[in-house]
């Protein structure tokens, strides 16, 4: 599942579930996992941290929690977990590994990783097998941590798709395109994920769909092709507004410009206010870190920029801008505006925003907006006149 249905779960159970610790690595978010750490009940949530989607579920502190297998109970506070134990209740396995840099004894079944700490004075005794292990008044070390994960082997574990049972009636972004003539951005191309009908059952195939949106098209236009969108958001001021060079001739307007939000989509698509047409879709990356941080699904968009006037390595056959894209290696071959834009968000009830301001940086017909760590938190899309 992603890590913001993880999290939503977590929130529903508060008086049950507490202390809740998340962790990630703020200069270098895609290399780290991005962790849900429930410390009253000794469990890890590792997330992949390009997809965000559950990959390893760790229990590290068994005698908080009574463990079962195929209605066997192999850990609670009147069973031990000791190798015997795991054994007896899972069956033969391939004989376990010993980490000697780690002091640990892995037991491995498919999707399941048992580590027992072994006292380095018991070494010498270990011949490559669980049977050489031997432990004074016939005793054996207890389950230290168990990893729970998809496929063979827990050190290279990835997170699989996203389970149709999670879908929960909602429709994903598998991959954005860019749509681009002439070096004029025209729209998207959304290739979606959708729950398949549910008779099928939980175990089939998600449904793929690819829908265009294009600036220009009217909210009944993108509702017949996205559905309706998760929320439609009135903007009440636009802090961008002075930057544009028609701000002098623009008089107040009682109207107000409106955002389709699509969170699970992880785009925005903004409609003027007098015509009802789309003139801006925000793609947005959730990085860890940014204000809006698990409001939006990642958009795995693909922007294309083709070698023009304004390349400055005319070598290049193009630049392609990604959600994992790092703001450094755009401005290091297109020309973006000279001088960025500081945007610090804040809510209506509480003006402070702990993660600092962000950097918008406008090339060609988009604009980038750029954190601290050089990853980008958005990219907006916009008719050239109305920059």
């Amino acid at each position: 599942m992603h890590f913001s249905q993880a999290v939503n779960i977590i929130q529903q159970q508060v008086g049950v579930i507490r202390d809740v610790h998340i962790s990630y690595s703020d200069t270098n978010p895609l290399d780290h996992d991005l962790v849900i750490n429930m410390t009253n009940d000794g469990i890890r949530l590792l997330f992949d941290p390009v997809g965000q989607r559950l990959k390893v579920i760790e229990v590290y502190n068994l005698s908080k929690l009574r463990l079962k297998y195929g209605g066997c109970v192999f850990s609670s506070t009147e069973v031990a977990p000791s190798i015997q134990q795991v054994d007896q209740t899972f069956g033969a396995t391939h004989p376990g590994i010993y980490d000697r840099e780690r002091h640990l004894f892995l037991l491995n079944f498919r999707g399941l990783t048992f580590q027992f700490p072994v006292e380095p004075k018991f070494e010498p005794r270990f011949a490559g097998g669980l049977g050489s292990l031997q432990f004074p008044g016939g005793g054996s070390p207890l389950v230290s941590q168990m990893s729970i994960y998809s496929g063979s082997s827990r050190t290279a574990t990835e997170a699989p798709p996203m389970p149709v049972s999670c879908f929960g009636g909602q429709v994903y972004t598998e991959k954005c395109d860019v749509i681009r003539e002439d070096d004029v951005t025209k729209g998207v191309r959304l290739h979606l994920l959708a729950a398949s009908d549910t008779h099928l059952g939980a175990d089939s195939e998600p449904t793929r769909l690819v829908r265009e949106v294009q600036f220009g098209d009217s909210c009944q236009d993108v509702a017949t092709l996205l559905g309706a969108p998760t929320k439609v958001f009135y903007k009440s001021e636009d802090k961008m507004k002075i930057h544009s060079p028609f701000a002098h001739k623009r008089a107040a307007s009682r109207r107000s410009d409106f955002f389709f939000n699509y969170f699970t989509l992880g785009i925005d698509i903004l409609f003027d206010a007098r015509t009802h047409r789309a003139k801006k879709i925000l793609l947005h990356t959730n990085f860890p870190g940014h204000y809006n941080f698990n409001m939006y699904h990642r958009c795995n968009f693909d922007l294309s920029v083709d070698p023009h006037s304004s390349i400055i390595n005319t070598t290049t056959d193009g630049v392609h801008i990604r959600a994992d894209t790092k703001w450094e290696s755009v401005c290091g071959t297109l020309k973006p505006s000279s001088r960025p834009v500081v945007l610090n968000r804040a809510s209506t009830t509480n003006t402070s925003n702990p993660f600092g301001s962000t950097l918008c940086y406008g090339v060609e017909d988009f604009i980038c907006e750029v954190m601290n760590n050089g990853h980008l938190a958005s990219v907006t899309l916009y008719q050239q006149e109305e920059a």
